[in-house]
Order: C-alpha cells, then structure tokens, then sequence
C-alpha cells in the first residue's frame, strides 16, 4: 500500500500545509502570467523560427502550470482561488517593467525564467520531499530560453548602443523582481513560515540566510547576463 502524499509528516502540521499552498498558488499563477506573456510576444516574433522558440517556452510554462494547479486539487484546494490573491503581484511587476521594444520583451523573458528558477529552487531545499520534488521539477525546463542569448548577441554586434540599453533594462528587472520577491516574504506569514520557520517549528532559513539567498541569486542573474553580453 503506497502512502497519499497529501498528508503525513510535515503536512500534517496545518501552518505548513497552509505555507505550502500558498507557495504553489504562487508559483501556478507566475508559470500562468509566464504563459501569457510568452504567447503575447510570440505575435511580435521577427521571424518563424523566434516565433516558434517563445512557443515552445510557453508550452513548457502550461505544462508546469497543469502540474502544480493538480497538486492543488490533490490537497483539496480550489487552486483559483487561492491563486487569485496573487493576481494583483504579477499586474504590479508586469505593469513596471512594459517592454519598449522586441528586445526588451526577450531579455524580460530571458531574465524572468532564470530569476524564477533561481528562486524557487532555493526555497525548495527545506520543502517536504513530495513538494521539492514538484517544484524541481517544474523549474527544470529552464534551458527553453536559452535562444535569447544568440539573439541579443547578434544585436549587439549590429549595434553596440543596443548593449548599453538593455544592460540598464536588465538591472531594471533584476531590482523589480527582487523587490516584488521581497515583498511577497514579508506579506505573506504563512509562506514565510515555510521556510523561515516558526517559534515550535524551525525552517531552513533564519532572516540572515534569506539575506544571502537574494545575494546568490544576484550572483547567477550577473553570470546569466554576462553571458548575454551585458553588464549587470
């Protein structure tokens, strides 16, 4: 007889399961905003070949979508409503950071995936096994963006004002994104607890290490658009 991965062990603690929900109602809506952003951009594709590369991306996004809103409905959530309060972060973020032109559409395409991996694999480290497991996978698909780097590469080479440009937009988006990262901790107790822990539970980050884990993911953001050639 296998054992439901829906209770037992931490998740039988109501804090932690309540945290956990509200982790993957958070993440089922950014891989949601992420599907409707790619295919919105998809429309403004120089060519066939870009065109079909921001597809492929988006339908990398629903698939993890689909994965998380089922592990919703397994803990017994309706996982639209409990994705709704997030609705207005991601309008916030979107709403500061519109794209100017195509480039800068692909760069926040490029940088979103690879701050949102970062990110939730961070956190997934001190989640309960069945959850980790979810979220790693979910995040595991991030190569898919990979075609921007060629892309804005090329740009640059045909114009070298273009580096300078996007250099500046990337670290608009980096600063954005931490800063709605930052906020969603300290709005959200039941999230926090998850991984911060609470007075008769311990998580696996204390304020200090939620500290440096925003400093690593500084650091990978700087290698990332290193590789772009851009300055972070």
């Amino acid at each position: 007889m296998t054992s439901d991965p829906t209770t037992g062990g931490p998740l039988d603690d109501p804090d932690y399961r309540a945290g956990v929900v509200e982790l993957l109602a958070l993440l089922s809506y950014g891989e949601l905003s992420a599907v409707e952003q790619l295919n919105q951009d998809s429309q403004d594709a120089p060519d066939l070949s870009t065109k079909v590369s921001l597809l492929t991306m988006a339908a990398a996004e629903w698939s993890h979508f689909v994965q998380l809103r089922d592990r919703l409905i397994e803990l017994g959530e309706d996982p639209y409503a409990v994705m709704e309060s997030f609705r207005a972060t991601f309008a916030r973020f979107h709403d500061r950071t519109e794209p100017s032109d195509w480039l800068e559409g692909l760069l926040k395409a490029y940088v979103g995936d690879g701050l949102a991996a970062d990110f939730y694999r961070e956190i997934a480290a001190f989640l309960d096994a069945d959850t980790r497991q979810l979220v790693l996978e979910t995040m595991s698909q991030t190569g898919n963006s990979e075609f921007v780097v060629d892309q804005v590469r090329e740009a640059i080479a045909a114009d070298p004002r273009v580096g300078g440009r996007l250099a500046l937009w990337g670290r608009r988006l980096m600063g954005e994104a931490l800063s709605q990262a930052q906020m969603v901790v300290a709005e959200r107790d039941v999230l926090t607890a998850v991984v911060v822990g609470a007075a008769d539970r311990p998580g696996g980050f204390d304020l200090a290490s939620i500290g440096r884990m925003f400093a690593r993911i500084t650091d990978a953001h700087t290698e990332r658009m290193a590789r772009l050639g851009l300055d972070a």
